[in-house]
């Protein structure tokens, strides 16, 4: 399946912002962890993930800083701020809402509407 780029872009910033709650890691950890989390059905690019951390740094959101890898060339590494905490918190509110009309709208039972939407009705 491919997610369309809409939907993809609209759920970027909580996604990260959800994973860096979790702790700070670095840009190639960060698409790694989108991959495992979406069982592979999403697959974002660099193109994608980096100009996000540098607008949520912008926001104040997200802090990094330089760091020696093991491999031995330096990582930028980020972790979310307080302002992030508080961005993530109102991005949860504001998914539940969305999820709960989504809920009521594709009913899990199988009912007349997911019958109408698999023209099956």
């Amino acid at each position: 399946m491919r997610i369309g780029k809409d939907l993809v872009a609209a759920a970027a910033t909580p996604v990260v912002l959800g994973i860096l709650a979790d702790g700070e890691s670095y840009g190639y950890a960060i698409l790694q962890r989108i991959a495992d989390l979406s069982g592979g059905e999403l697959q974002w690019s660099d193109g994608m993930l980096y100009p996000l951390l540098h607008r949520l740094e912008r926001l104040g959101q997200v802090e990094s800083e330089w760091r020696q890898s093991d491999a031995g060339r330096p990582r930028k590494h980020y972790r979310l701020s307080a302002a992030g905490a508080a961005a993530l918190a109102e991005q949860r509110r504001q998914w539940t809402v969305v999820g709960d009309v989504l809920g009521k709208v594709w009913p899990h039972d199988g009912g007349p509407r997911a019958n109408l939407a698999l023209g099956m009705a």
